[in-house]
């Protein structure tokens, strides 16, 4: 694992973290919730059975998906390329071995 990729793995987690801990701040919510409600509105699924009522619940909402949304799609593209290197690598081990 390379450094650029525990970055990411890194700041993913803080986001996650940073966002629950702000939805339990600002709309009271138990931690399983704000959690939740961080990881669904990060990966964009977004269920709607949480939404914020509060004034900086909403504003705090917008400032995390235009923030948090960058990173998780950066950290999806870093392992999908992991994913294609893997597959690659074995692939041109396994014509190396069906050359020999």
């Amino acid at each position: 694992m390379n450094i650029s990729t525990r970055v990411i793995i890194v700041l993913l987690g803080v986001v996650v973290v940073t966002g629950t801990v702000f939805f339990r701040w600002a709309e009271g919510w138990s931690w399983i919730d704000s959690y939740f409600f961080t990881v669904v509105t990060l990966s964009t699924v977004g269920y709607g059975n949480l939404v914020p009522v509060t004034v900086i619940g909403k504003i705090g909402t917008t400032v995390f998906i235009f923030s948090g949304l960058g990173i998780f799609a950066l950290a999806i593209q870093q392992f999908g390329h992991f994913a294609f290197l893997q597959r690659r690598r074995k692939a041109l081990e396994k014509h190396r071995e069906s050359k020999e």
